[in-house]
């Protein structure tokens, strides 16, 4: 079968093809860089839920992009920890919600099941693109579908536990969806950009796989 989901071979994330060529001799250095992703990628995601437009029960932010974007670029290990060094954050009282929520409850209130979901898609992202998906347009626009249908199911099943399953689908779901069309949009011309620009300040003679 030629469909690379179902490749046994792992390919390079955008992080090991950036980080590899520099950090490959000293593990020491790799693990600090990767620590380092994990907390800018967790302030990335903070900054993005304030960047918010206010609405009831599930407000409309850039958020959804960041998560998927982090899963694709860091893989399934990677993203997923950064997605959990995230929800920790909030949990312990961070204002890093949308709209400065903080708190363990705010996970178990109406918009916790969208919070569950970025993580599951972080890693089912990340998976995805460890057999090779999100080099190019076509396949960061699927893996990015895929994404953003796994949000979903998690946010409108739990969000339906508050307000019912078609008032969830209604305000939880349809409002969004332009919006999240325009992102996959916007998704798939950075990240085929973004390869562009690693392989070209990649040191020659590196290698990718």
């Amino acid at each position: 079968m030629n469909n690379p989901v179902f490749s046994q071979r792992r390919f390079s994330t955008l992080a090991d093809a950036a980080m590899a060529p520099r950090l490959a001799d000293d593990k020491s250095l790799s693990v600090i860089a990767q620590l380092v992703l994990v907390l800018a990628g967790s302030a990335l995601l903070a900054i993005s839920a304030q960047v918010s437009v206010p609405f009831y029960p599930v407000p409309i932010t850039g958020q959804t992009l960041v998560v998927l974007m982090i899963g694709m670029a860091y893989g399934s290990r990677l993203g997923a920890a950064t997605l959990l060094a995230y929800l920790i954050e909030g949990g312990m009282g961070l204002p890093v919600f949308a709209n400065g929520g903080a708190g363990w409850a705010h996970l178990a209130g109406p918009t916790g099941g969208y919070l569950i979901g970025f993580l599951v898609a972080a890693f089912i992202l990340g998976f995805l693109a460890e057999r090779g998906m999100g080099r190019g347009p076509i396949s960061t626009a699927l893996a990015m579908l895929v994404g953003t249908a796994i949000i979903y199911v998690f946010g409108v099943t739990h969000l339906s536990g508050f307000i019912g399953f078609e008032k969830s689908i209604a305000a939880g779901l349809l409002p969004f969806l332009y919006g999240d069309a325009l992102k996959l949009v916007i998704a798939a011309g950075l990240m085929p950009l973004a390869w562009r620009a690693v392989r070209a300040l990649a040191p020659k003679g590196g290698s990718e796989g």
